[in-house]
């Protein structure tokens, strides 16, 4: 162990085994000797296989959900013009539903204006457009929202729904 490795620890020790540590170890050898005990103690004590364990097959359930829910979107896609994506699917209650419905009428939109239409706060709205477009990234591939900053169709700092992916 690499003297740039070690940190510095603290202890309290009962009076009786401080006593008897003096006794038995010489003072330049106690740090060696606690390290050295601490590191046996450690090498009895058994890892925490079972966490990882469970970590693991945490992570394969999480990938199979995954697997399953672009799947239920495939079908969903097959109902929905000709291997479009129905934005919708995105949705997780009516502000969500009122977001989408506003981005497929006027193709985008700025987040100010969302926040009016849908008459809540535009945190709010960006959380939302934030979270649809990586729900959405996640199970295609691709977005069906895009934020672009530049100007586009006369409006700057827009959301756009992204068309080729809506339309036929």
């Amino acid at each position: 162990m690499a003297l740039s490795d070690v940190r510095v620890v603290s202890l309290k020790l009962p009076e009786e085994v401080y006593k008897e540590m003096v006794l038995r170890i010489p003072e330049g050898d106690r740090s060696n000797f606690i390290r050295e005990a601490i590191m046996e103690k450690l090498q009895k004590t058994p890892k925490a296989d079972k966490l990882l364990e469970l970590e693991e097959r945490m992570s394969k359930i999480e990938q199979s959900v995954g697997e399953v829910r672009k799947y239920l979107a495939d079908l969903e896609l097959l109902t929905y013009q000709h291997g479009r994506i129905n934005p919708h699917t995105f949705c997780i209650d009516e502000t969500d539903h009122q977001i989408v419905d506003y981005l497929l009428h006027y193709k985008g939109a700025t987040t100010p204006e969302l926040a009016e239409y849908t008459k809540t706060n535009r945190w709010l709205v960006l959380n939302r457009l934030r979270k649809i477009q990586r729900s959405s990234k996640k199970q295609f591939g691709k977005s069906i929202i895009e934020y672009y900053a530049g100007e586009k169709s006369g409006k700057k700092k827009a959301w756009w729904i992204n068309e080729e992916l809506i339309q036929e």
